[in-house]
This record gives C-alpha cells, sequence and structure tokens, in this order.
C-alpha cells in the first residue's frame, strides 16, 4: 500500500513545488491542508486547486478562523501573552492549531508522515515537530528545506523543469507571516538591524504620525474575554476583526525588535498586532481592578512563563496545561468594562468599571468621606519593617553597618 504524506501547505513556491518533491523523495502521496487562520490574501479555493494541479491526491481547506481566535487568541488575552514582554505570539498561536488539523487530516486520509515548509533556523520546526511528537508521536515527519537543503533557487529550477502552475518570479524582498492575530515581517533590508522599518513594510497598520481624530472605544469582558464592543454583543472572532481595523487605523501595535529566537540566535523581526495590543492593554487595566494584589502579583511570572512556552513549541505540554488551569482560575471575576482612546500609535486606558472591583472608593479618596482609619498605619509600618530593622541593628553591632 503507498504511504501517503500530509503537507502543511500555503500555496506559495516553497510549499508547491514540495508535492511533486515530497511525491518523489518518498514515493508517497500527497495531501495538502490549507488551514485559515484568518491570513487573508489569495483565494483559498484557488490554494486548494493548485495544490490539486501541482500532483496532490487529495487538498483539503480548513476554516479554522472561529476557533483560532476563541481557543488560541482568548487565552493568550486571559495570559496578557506578550514575549520578551513586547511581542503578542503572531505565529506561535497558530502552529499548535495547524498541527491539530494536519493530525487529522493524516487518521483521515491514512497519512504516515507529516511535512512542513520550516527551515532550520526558525522556531516554526520546533512548534510543528514537538506538536506532531504530542499530539501523534507514530508519525514521521520530513521537511524538505531542512532535510534535503532545499533552497528557492532549486525550488524555482523544479518548478520551471515540472511545469508547475506557480509564478516562480514573483519574489517578495521579505519573509511574511500573517494571520488574526498579526502579521510578522523578517529578512530582506531588515537583517541589518541599523536599519529602520519603511511605511511599505505594513498592512495591518496606518502611518500612526499622520493627523487623524482619536476613536475612543469601549470593551466589555466576562471571566476575562471580550464579549461586547461598545456595547455590541461579538464572538471572539469578531472582537479581533474589529479592533484590528479600528487600532490598525491609528497606527497602533506596531513593534520593531530584535528577539531570543529558540534555536539560541537573535532575529530581527518587525510585528503589526493592533487588535492583540488592544486587547491586552484593555484586559490588563480590568485585572488591574479585579484581581487581588497576591494573585496578581504571581500571575504576572505565570503570564511570562506562559509566553515563553507558547513561543517555544510547547503548547501541549503539561506545564502549559497547568498553567492554563491557574490562568482560568484567576480570571473568574475579571468581568467588566474598559474604555479605550485609540489615537497616533497608542492605546491609553481611560476608564475602568466592574461590578467585581476591589477598588473602594471611600478607602482610596484623601477628601471627606475617607473611610481609611490612618490610625492603624503607625503600627503597621512598625511590624512591616521590623525584620528590617532587627537585622539592622545586628549588623551594626558586629561591625557589619551598611
Amino acid at each position: 500500500m503507498t504511504e501517503r504524506v500530509v503537507l502543511a501547505y500555503s500555496g506559495g513556491l516553497d510549499t508547491s513545488v514540495a508535492i511533486p518533491y515530497l511525491a518523489e523523495q518518498t514515493g508517497a502521496e500527497v495531501i495538502a491542508v490549507a488551514v485559515d487562520v484568518g491570513q487573508g490574501g489569495e483565494d483559498l479555493e484557488a490554494i486548494r486547486q493548485r495544490a490539486l494541479d501541482c500532483g496532490a491526491v487529495e487538498s483539503e481547506l480548513v476554516d479554522a478562523r472561529d476557533e483560532f481566535a476563541a481557543e488560541y487568541c482568548l487565552p493568550a488575552v486571559r495570559a496578557n501573552a506578550l514575549y520578551m514582554d513586547r511581542y503578542p505570539l503572531v505565529s506561535a498561536l497558530s502552529r499548535p492549531l495547524i498541527v491539530k488539523h494536519l493530525v487529522a487530516a493524516a487518521r483521515k486520509h491514512g497519512g504516515t508522515i507529516v511535512s512542513h515548509g520550516c527551515t532550520g533556523k526558525g522556531n516554526d520546526q520546533v512548534r510543528f515537530e514537538v506538536g506532531l511528537g504530542a499530539l501523534a508521536p507514530d508519525l514521521r515527519i520530513v521537511a524538505p528545506a531542512r532535510d534535503y537543503a532545499w533552497t528557492r533557487d532549486k525550488a524555482i529550477a523544479f518548478a520551471e523543469e515540472k511545469g508547475l502552475p506557480i509564478d516562480v518570479t514573483a519574489k517578495s524582498p521579505y519573509s511574511i507571516d500573517q494571520n488574526l492575530w498579526g502579521r510578522a515581517v523578517e529578512t530582506g533590508f531588515l537583517e541589518d538591524i541599523w536599519n529602520p522599518p519603511i511605511e511599505d513594510l505594513y498592512s495591518y497598520t496606518a502611518d500612526p504620525t499622520q493627523p487623524r481624530d482619536a476613536d475612543e472605544v469601549v470593551i466589555t469582558f466576562d471571566a476575562g474575554n471580550p464579549v461586547a464592543i461598545d456595547g455590541e454583543t461579538v464572538t471572539p472572532y469578531q472582537a479581533i476583526v474589529e479592533l484590528n481595523r479600528r487600532a490598525g487605523a491609528q497606527g497602533i501595535g506596531r513593534l520593531d525588535m530584535v528577539e531570543d529566537r529558540l534555536v539560541g540566535i537573535k532575529s530581527r523581526e518587525v510585528y503589526e498586532a493592533p487588535g492583540a495590543i488592544a486587547l491586552i492593554t484593555a484586559h490588563q487595566e480590568l485585572e488591574a481592578v479585579t484581581v487581588e494584589r497576591d494573585l496578581a502579583r504571581f500571575k504576572r511570572s505565570v503570564d511570562q512563563r506562559w509566553g515563553e512556552l507558547v513561543y517555544d513549541g510547547l503548547w501541549f505540554s503539561p506545564l502549559k496545561d497547568a498553567l492554563d488551569a491557574f490562568v482560568d482560575d484567576s480570571q473568574q471575576h475579571v468581568t467588566g468594562e474598559v474604555r479605550l482612546t485609540l489615537h497616533g500609535g497608542r492605546v491609553t486606558a481611560t476608564g475602568r468599571r466592574s461590578e467585581a472591583s476591589l477598588y473602594d472608593f471611600g478607602m482610596a479618596t484623601y477628601d471627606t468621606g475617607d473611610t481609611f482609619d490612618q490610625s492603624l498605619a503607625k503600627g503597621f509600618v512598625q511590624l512591616w519593617g521590623l525584620p528590617s530593622k532587627m537585622s539592622a541593628e545586628r549588623d551594626a553591632r558586629l561591625g557589619g553597618a551598611r
């Protein structure tokens, strides 16, 4: 019986060439699987047909936009997921979802091999293969660009030799990955980290330096999830699409950073994530009002670790599962509204309200109506500082005064 290889298919040159190439190298039939995670661009039906025209025996489209928004992007909001305190995990969030559907396709079509187009220098090879190992350790993995030293020049020559129905001349100077959660741009002149980004890089965001009126938006959360915008109920997908549009129109969510890749090298990346930045900012502001102090302090370390695990391809790991449970429990009172002003590339919270608020006006005010008993403060300060005072007295006694 002929083996079958399931290929993560984008419709571009590299994965289109991979269809006949994999068939030659492995002797297997190729099943192409294209997963829609809100990347936009070319019509997906055209992509499906191109895979068949390139020699795939089956070609599947998976509309995973709602699933991606609800089960991958919203957990990132609840965890305030920003790798290195900046990057909202644009590519990293989509990979485990794609892996899940590759495994489903392999089971459906009797596949024994899974293939992807990642190189050996990036993070995505790890995300794909570690995820596959967790969900389907019986499947073999083949990565042509890495395993067969497959270069773009070789791909173009192979496409011309086989007469494949793809444009082998079109080449962006950048490597671009985009989805509902944002857009990542790298390579080209950006590899010189002294070169500034140019406006042509961007498509999700308008130039933040151009004059325009500010936009005010109110986001309603329920247990840490956005459920309404300006009072209108929205699905997770609709919330992200709408905030991509409105925050993007204000130039919000542009990032230019040198990040630490999992493989050990530093990489210069330019990101656009307008909806992600707006949602995470609003969520952080509501947490500040509704989450108790010590829980909030501990959650910040959990948030950081959660983001690192997802970036490092460990979505399906036991630690990630355990942290999910913690994050979900921490969100039970993160319900309420946050008002944001979107303007000039910045998102600013200007109001917060919640029935679960821990903010007590009477305790906080310095004016008439103050309910805070200041007479208790003197003893509290003395007791709070007692260990430090005793330590200092001990050091002075032993000649070790600061």
